[in-house]
């Protein structure tokens, strides 16, 4: 990683799952590792494997949805550290089900993690990134948030802010030598649905039946980190998820009415459990 000699990354949500695969993946290269969760015990886990790895980090405790703590959270790093090179926005909640049954508490929850616990982290990191000479953000969507599987509004909604901000990011902070990467992978093996809110046991059916025979989050890390090292605005890891985000690209209409067709006429649902357990929505 030529850009980034100092090998310094701050990831969020680096208590378990995506966030603690990537700290590994990232100790494995040598980087230290700033480790960002609302879970202490979490991320003493992490910590302990990334110096297992070969790896150092150093343990921060944030609450992202808190915009002081994440103030807090910057200041620390860029003082003590002498900079950051990357930022992971990586911490999210799973919230699904039907427009209308999710109750709108719900909703300001996910939006509170998902959505401004990431415009936090840009909004703090980005002016100290100029300062620096320029560094890196990765924001962890989702392809929920290209595709818009139905019964997933809450999450979808949220990851598809996240990629606009993203898309916006990448020319503002251009001059100022930012780059940004919009992560969007499909389902794979992580602890997000054992928190996960939904008013559609069908979803959550999906949801594990995805991540039964999805990737480990090792190999998705990997091919993050490839994206960032290649200045990537999206990084969607998954085949199909190339294949499907392309699909709804080159022909919208048809996308979107030809699952509506299969809704109304009850066949949608039984079809994507099929598509999840041949592994068309997670590889």
């Amino acid at each position: 990683m030529k850009r980034f000699p100092n090998k310094r990354v701050v990831i969020t949500g680096a208590g378990s799952g995506l966030g603690r695969a990537l700290s590994l993946e990232f100790a494995k290269l040598g980087w230290k590792i700033g480790i960002v969760d609302i879970s202490d015990a979490g991320s003493r886990e992490t910590l302990k494997m990334v110096e297992q790895a070969g790896g150092n980090g150093e343990i921060f405790h944030t609450d992202v949805t808190d915009p002081d703590a994440v103030k807090a959270m910057a200041d620390h790093f860029f003082s003590m550290w002498g900079g950051v090179d990357i930022l992971v926005n990586n911490a999210g909640i799973a919230v699904c089900g039907a427009v209308g049954d999710v109750p709108l508490e719900q909703w300001n929850t996910i939006f509170d993690v998902n959505f401004w616990g990431m415009l936090y982290g840009c909004h703090e990191f980005i002016p100290k990134m100029k300062a620096q000479g320029g560094g890196h953000i990765m924001n962890v969507a989702s392809a929920a948030g290209l595709l818009c599987l139905t019964n997933m509004g809450p999450y979808s909604v949220t990851k598809a802010a996240v990629i606009a901000l993203s898309e916006t990011l990448r020319v503002e902070t251009a001059p100022y030598n930012i780059g940004i990467t919009a992560a969007c992978p499909m389902f794979f093996n992580t602890g997000l649905l054992d928190d996960m809110k939904s008013t559609d046991p069908w979803i959550k059916e999906v949801g594990k039946t995805a991540f039964q025979v999805g990737h480990p989050a090792d190999k998705i890390a990997k091919k993050l980190i490839k994206a960032v090292i290649k200045n990537k605005l999206y990084a969607v890891p998954m085949v199909y998820g190339k294949i499907l985000w392309l699909n709804k690209r080159l022909t919208p209409n048809l996308y979107y009415n030809l699952t509506a067709w299969l809704n109304r006429h009850g066949w949608m649902k039984p079809l994507y459990l099929k598509l999840a357990r041949w592994g068309v929505l997670s590889k």
